[in-house]
């Protein structure tokens, strides 16, 4: 990205990613072109009435990609680092991902530059509700559809939806995906991220020969993502050697009850007062021995700097992000596995359309129908990637990449420039 405005390390990062696959598919110049660059992008002053009286002015975004395939779809992430040159690599990757995976949706990405976890539930619903207000004209449920994302949750989904309702003077659950049951959520969703990556997972073991029930796993962020990666590979009989989240982690070499972690995280707002295992850090559980790595924390985890002394077999990336392409050639070089995040992340967006269409139609699905019909996508998804790596001799990223960026740019070829 050309311009001062959208640059930042996350948006040059996903601008390169772009840039390799375009140079293994030949794109027609005008489309590569447009596509660097977001169609749309708004910056708000979001004033929020704090609990001590003052008011304090916080910056939102919302950047929309490209939604030649549909409706744009993206999350809503609070976080201090949150900024335009980020929010657009993430709506970029979004773009990527939702045509990856064959949904009828474009890449959008929102989000607010604040800290959550320092903020009382009344300013974050005060925030969360002037936020949606000043996007308003900027989303619809035939424009661009929001979703949680890190620091949101199906609360916040909820202010987003009833927000915008009042509004338009009447309920529109299918503004918003992500949130509770009880107002239009799918059963599901909650889970839904998690549960993809181990689907993805799954699939990997299955190809490398790897038996989960006497393999390890380690999985940096134990937010909603790194939670259930947690949860469900322990039920597959994978033992948890390490997890941790921004305080912190947690190493046991003979694995970590997650029952009982679980249950700590609940009670407490994080894992700084866990009782097991030795303390580590977050760099230094990516560089554990393990058979399975999940990061799925925060952008920019792996990089040139330390990708050499990774020593996992299967990198499954839960987060947006966390691998540079600088680390990706060296962990090519060491034959790790690597499930890109445009893959193996994928169940959130995938789940959020479903949510989306059952919102449309007021017709609704059980949990099992919603698992089935995500693991049937993902499965065939990742063979799909997995045929063009072998195919085209690339690994699993750029294969993913070109298959995602491809459809796109042939779509954008049918339906011309409207100028």
């Amino acid at each position: 990205m050309a311009t001062i405005e959208w640059r930042s390390p996350a948006s040059e990062m996903a601008v390169r990613q772009f840039e390799i696959a375009d140079e293994k598919l030949k794109l027609d110049k005008n489309v590569a072109g447009r596509l660097k660059r977001p169609d749309q992008a708004l910056i708000v002053s979001v004033p929020t009435r704090m609990d001590d009286g003052r008011v304090h002015v916080f910056t939102g975004y919302r950047v929309q990609h490209n939604d030649v395939l549909g409706p744009f779809k993206g999350g809503i992430r609070y976080h201090p680092e949150v900024n335009l040159g980020e929010v657009s690599a993430l709506a970029m990757w979004m773009t990527w991902k939702c045509s990856l995976v064959g949904l009828p949706l474009g890449g959008s990405k929102g989000g607010i530059a604040c800290d959550p976890t320092t903020l009382s539930r009344n300013e974050l619903q005060g925030m969360t509700r002037r936020y949606t207000a000043e996007i308003l004209n900027f989303i619809g449920p035939e424009v661009d559809v929001p979703g949680p994302d890190m620091g949101t949750n199906e609360q916040v989904m909820a202010w987003v939806m009833d927000t915008y309702s009042q509004h338009k003077g009447y309920a529109v659950p299918e503004i918003v995906t992500g949130k509770p049951v009880d107002i239009g959520g799918t059963a599901g969703r909650k889970e839904a991220t998690g549960r993809g990556v181990v689907y993805t997972v799954l699939e990997a073991a299955k190809l490398l020969s790897v038996d989960l029930s006497k393999s390890t796993a380690a999985i940096q962020g134990f937010g909603n993502v790194g939670s259930v990666v947690a949860k469900e590979l322990a039920s597959l009989g994978v033992k948890v050697v390490a997890v941790s989240d921004r305080t912190g982690g947690f190493y046991e070499k003979k694995g970590l009850p997650v029952e009982t972690l679980l249950q700590h995280t609940t009670k407490n707002p994080g894992l700084e007062k866990c009782p097991f295992g030795e303390r580590i850090s977050n760099m230094e559980l990516l560089e554990l021995k393990c058979d399975i790595l999940v990061p799925a924390a925060l952008g920019m985890q792996i990089t040139g700097g330390n990708a050499a002394r990774l020593k996992c077999r299967i990198l499954a990336e839960g987060a947006n992000g966390p691998t540079t392409p600088e680390a990706d050639e060296i962990l090519r070089q060491k034959d790790i596995f690597v499930i890109p995040d445009i893959l193996a992340n994928a169940g959130g967006v995938i789940v959020s359309y479903f949510e989306w269409v059952q919102d449309l139609q007021n017709f609704f699905w059980t949990e099992d129908e919603v698992n089935k019909k995500l693991r049937e996508i993902l499965t065939r998804a990742f063979h799909e990637v997995l045929g063009m790596s072998q195919r085209e001799k690339v690994d699993m990223r750029l294969a993913a990449l070109m298959i995602g960026v491809n459809r796109v740019a042939r779509a954008m070829l049918w339906r011309g420039l409207y100028a």
